[in-house]
C-alpha cells in the first residue's frame, strides 16, 4: 500500500556576494526555518551540493534531531529546461510513490523550486520563470496514490520577521516591508 508523499522544498537562505557561505542575514533566515520545521516527521532533508545550499541544510537540520541529511546532486542550480532528461530525473526520484506517509525536505535553489511547482501544477515548462521563491520560502506539494498532486503553498515566509523576508528576489520585485 502507498502512501502519501510530503514534499518541503525551501530556497537556500540568502548567501554572500561571492556564493561562500551564507550572509549574516541568511543564517537567521536559516536558523528561523528550522523552527518552523521542527516537529514535522522528515524522513531525511536533501540538499543541493552548493555551498549556499549545504550551510542552509546544516542550520536547519539543527532544529530537526535524528534527521539524515544527504546531498543530492540533483539539485543543484542549472536551468531546468536546458537539461531535460536531469530535470526529469530529479522529478521522479522525490515525487514517486512512497510505501507509506512520508516527508522529505528539499534545500535547493530557485529554478528547482519553480520547476517543482510548474510540474505539480501541470502548467506548460516554459511557464516556471514566473515563479520566483524568496530565500528560506516554504513551498509544500504533496503527492497522492494514483498521481493527484496539489500545491499547498508556494513560497511561505510567515517564519522570518519582515526585514528578513523578500531576499534573493530582483530589487525591482522586492517590496519595502
Amino acid at each position: 500500500m502507498s502512501g502519501v508523499r510530503h514534499l518541503w522544498i525551501a530556497r537556500h537562505a540568502e548567501a554572500l556576494a561571492d556564493q561562500t557561505g551564507l550572509s549574516p542575514a541568511g543564517e537567521r533566515q536559516a536558523g528561523l526555518l528550522g523552527e518552523r520545521l521542527a516537529g514535522v516527521p522528515f524522513a531525511a532533508v536533501h540538499h543541493s551540493p552548493l555551498v549556499r545550499a549545504v550551510r542552509t541544510a546544516a542550520l536547519v537540520a539543527a532544529h530537526l534531531p535524528g534527521v539524515p541529511v544527504q546531498p543530492a546532486d540533483e539539485l543543484d542550480d542549472r536551468v531546468p529546461t536546458e537539461e531535460p532528461d536531469a530535470s526529469a530525473g530529479m522529478i521522479a526520484r522525490f515525487t514517486g510513490p512512497a510505501d507509506q506517509e512520508r516527508h522529505e525536505l528539499l534545500i535547493t535553489h530557485a529554478f528547482q523550486v519553480a520547476w517543482f511547482a510548474r510540474e505539480a501544477l501541470e502548467t506548460p515548462a516554459e511557464r516556471w520563470r514566473d515563479l520566483i521563491p524568496a530565500n528560506t520560502g516554504l513551498t509544500v506539494i504533496r503527492y497522492f496514490p494514483g498521481g493527484r498532486t496539489r500545491v499547498i503553498v508556494f513560497n511561505d515566509l510567515s517564519h522570518l520577521p519582515p526585514e528578513l523576508r523578500f531576499t534573493g528576489f530582483p530589487p525591482e520585485l522586492s517590496l519595502p516591508f
